[in-house]
């Protein structure tokens, strides 16, 4: 019964039926963001450092703070009321000055100049070269050229069937002369050779393969044994100096390395890290105070000084103003325009005169002007004109 009055909850039971148990609730709690780079644990010295630090550098800091921020909004003041228009009074002044008297002299001066030069360079050089070039240098060269055309068909012609033939015959005479030279040269390089072998080589291969090769292997083998010796003196007083070096200077320097001055250093350290921190601290809160002590400051100075000026100048000068300007203002302008719309309309009137003087007086001394006559074109005019629906046109009409 309940199902067939409520079907939505009906549905929604049996959805309920087939769905899966649901586990025990676990209750999440918020877990803080990671963050990007691990602390390291502090120690004593910096609890210890931190606070002193901070409240001695608080008291240095805050007048600093102040001081700055002072100067910047005395800065931005002379910026924006007196800095900024000086300088575009300046940049407004050097273009009259230096700008402008040099684009005017380049527009109006050295342009025209330029180009009237270039039309005189044109008129004076380029026109009477281009015509010497046109009507005497290329005349000539064409000259020179058929003359070179001739000559080297004529040298062409003596290379081709004079001095070909001629250099044929010496090269055949030098071939023949060649090859006896080395017929007889062939017999004088066998004897030659055959001397040098039996005196020269021989001996000299005698003498380094049973004099010069068995001394050469006995001063190198007393070379490398002097070098061994060398070699182990140098190695043996390395050693030694190494482990004096070592010992008197390296592990004493080691030692207040790793004893001393590493210590200090990380005093040191956490020292300058707490300072460090304490001025950018210091630095925030002391701008937070400057600015409070500027607000206040700047509170005292309106209710003193610009509360006073508004209200003067919203309830006493702004009403006198409308009444010296519904007074004796107005009425004045009124007078002004009055008294200029007057002066027009008789400087008008004069000049009107003046014109129709004058007509008059040319009329008198010329007489009437000639009025144009209209020229009879066959067209009809005023009340005669041709219409679509009359047959009265001008082709047509007496």
């Amino acid at each position: 019964m309940d199902l067939e009055k409520h079907p939505r909850e009906g549905f929604e039971a049996r959805v309920d039926l087939h769905k899966r148990p649901a586990g025990p609730t676990v209750r999440r709690e918020p877990q803080p963001p990671a963050s990007r780079e691990p602390q390291a644990p502090e120690g004593c010295l910096a609890v210890a450092v931190r606070i002193p630090v901070r409240i001695i550098v608080l008291v240095l800091v805050v007048p600093v703070r102040m001081l700055w921020d002072a100067l910047v909004v005395t800065g931005r003041f002379l910026n924006d009321a007196l800095l900024r228009p000086m300088g575009r009074a300046l940049l407004w002044l050097g273009r009259a000055v230096f700008v402008w008297p040099f684009v005017g002299l380049w527009r109006y001066v050295v342009v025209p100049v330029g180009r009237a030069l270039g039309w005189l360079g044109n008129v004076l050089v380029v026109v009477p070269l281009v015509w010497f070039h046109r009507s005497v240098l290329t005349p000539v060269g064409h000259a020179i050229a058929w003359l070179a055309r001739g000559a080297g068909a004529a040298l062409g012609w003596v290379y081709s069937y004079l001095l070909t033939p001629v250099g044929h015959a010496l090269l055949w005479v030098v071939k023949g002369v060649g090859a006896v030279l080395a017929a007889l040269g062939i017999g004088v390089w066998t004897v030659v050779s055959w001397l040098v072998k039996y005196l020269v080589v021989i001996p000299a291969v005698w003498l380094y393969t049973w004099v010069l090769a068995p001394v050469g292997r006995a001063v190198a083998w007393c070379g490398k044994g002097l070098v061994w010796l060398v070699s182990t003196a140098v190695t043996g007083i390395g050693t030694a100096l190494y482990w004096i070096a070592r010992i008197l200077l390296v592990l004493p320097a080691l030692a207040l390395w790793r004893w001393v001055l590493t210590p200090v250093g990380r005093v040191l350290a956490v020292i300058g890290r707490e300072v460090w921190d304490a001025l950018g601290h210091a630095w925030r809160i002391a701008g937070h105070i400057s600015l409070t002590v500027g607000r206040f400051l700047g509170g005292l100075f309106r209710w003193i000084f610009v509360e006073p000026v508004r209200w003067a100048y919203r309830r006493v000068l702004t009403p006198v103003g409308h009444v010296v300007r519904d007074t004796f203002l107005r009425p004045a302008a009124e007078a002004a325009r009055s008294v200029r719309r007057a002066t027009r309309q008789a400087v008008a009137a004069a000049r009107e005169s003046v014109r129709q003087a004058r007509a008059d007086f040319r009329r008198m001394l010329l007489g009437e002007p000639r009025r144009p006559q209209l020229a009879d074109r066959g067209e009809p005019s005023g009340r005669e004109a041709r219409t679509l629906g009359s047959s009265t046109t001008a082709l047509t009409k007496d």
